[in-house]
């Protein structure tokens, strides 16, 4: 069970024996969508693998309770590197307790050391308490998501 408290929580750089509790808290984020285990856990793998890609953890008494993802990538807009924060996940029974607020100060920390301009995200249009989450911590909203599904079957 975890505690009330944050006392004992921490941050690290994600493993892969991370992954079931990562994709249940995917399951949590997306709870309508048909989610493979297999599927997810070699996107995982590769984001580990990958050099722009940066997966974190937050755990609470050695329970991952979090992750977040910050993909870096060369951009023309910025001249340099842009980071793009892909997730936030937190536990829904640790939600309002300044997990996510910390674990996106330690990805900001990451954004900063890969000499990342700005971190830009993506959130639906009906997520509008992460909407108020974000640009309590200085995000604001700029631009449209524009999107297309490729068919590639």
């Amino acid at each position: 069970m975890i505690h009330k408290e944050n006392t004992d929580l921490k941050i690290r750089l994600c493993e892969p024996d991370d992954f079931p509790f990562i994709f249940n808290l995917l399951k949590q984020l997306w709870p309508n969508l048909a989610v493979s285990f297999e599927d997810y856990q070699k996107v995982y793998n590769q984001g580990l693998e990958s050099e722009n890609q940066k997966l974190i953890v937050a755990l609470i008494n050695n329970e991952i309770v979090g992750c977040c993802c910050l993909t870096i990538k060369n951009n023309l807009w910025q001249i340099g590197n842009l980071g793009y924060l892909d997730i936030l996940i937190v536990d829904e029974n640790t939600r309002g307790r300044g997990i996510g607020r910390k674990l996106v100060d330690h990805i900001t920390t990451i954004a900063i050391q890969n000499d990342c301009k700005r971190i830009d995200l993506d959130s639906a249009f009906y997520r509008t308490d992460a909407h108020v989450f974000y640009e309590k911590l200085g995000y604001e909203k700029i631009a449209y998501l524009i999107s297309k599904t490729i068919d590639i079957g």
